[in-house]
Order: C-alpha cells, then structure tokens, then sequence
C-alpha cells in the first residue's frame, strides 16, 4: 500500500488546516488509518487514529478537542481536520496504515505543518 499526504502549508496560531492521506494498492478499508507528528528535535508524537469502518476513533491528549480525523473509503482517502492550531502543533504529519501494529505499518511521506505565534 502507497499513502500521499498533503495539505500541509504555514498558518497563523488560532488558524486551520486539513490534512489528506490518499492511499493507493489496496483498499483503505482493510487497514486502520493513523496520524503521527514529529517536531524537530523530538520523537514521533500519536496524533490521532480511525478504525476501519470509521466508528472508533482514537487522539492523542495534546490534540483532543482540536483535532478531528475521518476517513472517506469510497475515495480511499483519510483526514485530520486541525482546528486551533498552536506553535506546538508544528511538525511533520505521518499517516499511517496498519492492519496489525503501527511499527508494522506503511508510512506516508509526510506533510508539514507550520503555526506561527
């Protein structure tokens, strides 16, 4: 499986953003999706995860209440609707598709986030 994210870009704190994961090779419906960060300097942060069907949903503690993922399977593509964004927000997002563990699963490229103060 192949994943593309985008949607990445500079925004002002208290701004927006949506990330997108495409996944291509096989149907995103056969794997649990995920979002990863990494700020420079630090190790790789859970951000958020989404069951296959979409019910069950999962966040890290620094993003709940801020962060929103979903998943569209028809379009093969996974969101992470980022709202509030703080300077501590900025890093580089991951997706990830798992069918098992997330150290097992297929990494995307990253996409990367900039909040300015």
């Amino acid at each position: 499986v192949q994943l593309q994210a985008s949607g990445g870009g500079s925004v002002q704190a208290g701004g927006s953003l949506r990330l997108s994961c495409a996944v291509s090779g096989r149907p995103s419906s056969s794997y649990v999706m995920g979002w990863f960060r990494q700020a420079p300097g630090k190790e790789r942060e859970f951000v958020a995860a989404i069951s296959w069907s979409g019910s069950n949903t999962n966040y890290g503690d620094s993003v709940k209440g801020r962060f929103t993922i979903s998943r569209d399977n028809d379009k093969n593509t996974v969101y992470l609707q980022m709202n509030s964004l703080k300077p501590e927000d900025t890093a580089l997002y991951y997706c990830v598709a798992t069918g098992s563990s997330w150290s097992r699963g297929s990494w995307g490229q990253g996409t990367l986030v900039t909040v300015s103060s």
